[in-house]
């Protein structure tokens, strides 16, 4: 029997806020993105785009350096403008440290953009006129208060040509 290829089209590795805040951004960028546009989950991007082909290999370093982890900590920080956007900056030292670790293992694997630094947000709204853009933001910000949650999985997806199809999820536990 001859195995299959592995599939070439591209990972994207995320991550997950507790389900309350979840749902929370997921209402915003519902609100705030151009719908025609909006065809994934609100997210943290933390690989943007790792080779299909290595699909095996990223889930094995994410079991291994994640699985004993426990939620992490993170604050919702504020919003800030993204040109064209908002994004909602999330406050998480400790998934900056795993990011990094996850990076240094895959270093061979990233695109220039995965090797560039690392500043945890959630897009709210992209691609819309900066005047749209400025005007959200104002609307976002005016009595925002920061919020707590955590970290609480990493989320593997296979890109499709815009949408984007699950692969792999790693609860974070704990040990």
């Amino acid at each position: 029997m001859i195995a299959a290829a592995p599939d070439p089209r591209p990972l994207i590795l995320t991550a997950l806020l507790a389900p309350a805040e979840q749902g929370w951004v997921e209402g915003l960028r519902r609100a705030h993105y151009p719908p025609t546009l909006n065809r994934v989950p609100a997210h943290i991007s933390l690989f943007h785009q790792l080779p299909g082909s290595a699909a095996d290999e990223v889930r094995r370093r994410l079991k291994a350096v994640c699985g004993g982890l426990a939620p992490l900590p993170a604050t919702l920080a504020g919003f800030r403008s993204i040109g064209r956007g908002v994004a909602l900056d999330v406050h998480c030292p400790d998934l900056v440290m795993l990011r990094d670790e996850l990076a240094a293992g895959w270093a061979g694997l990233l695109i220039a953009q995965d090797r560039e630094g690392f500043r945890p947000h959630v897009t709210i709204q992209n691609k819309v006129t900066a005047a749209a853009a400025r005007a959200t933001l104002a609307a976002l910000a005016a009595g925002f208060v920061p919020r707590r949650s955590a970290i609480v999985a990493l989320a593997l997806w296979r890109y499709l040509d815009g949408p984007w199809a699950p692969i792999a999820e790693v609860r974070l536990r704990g040990g």
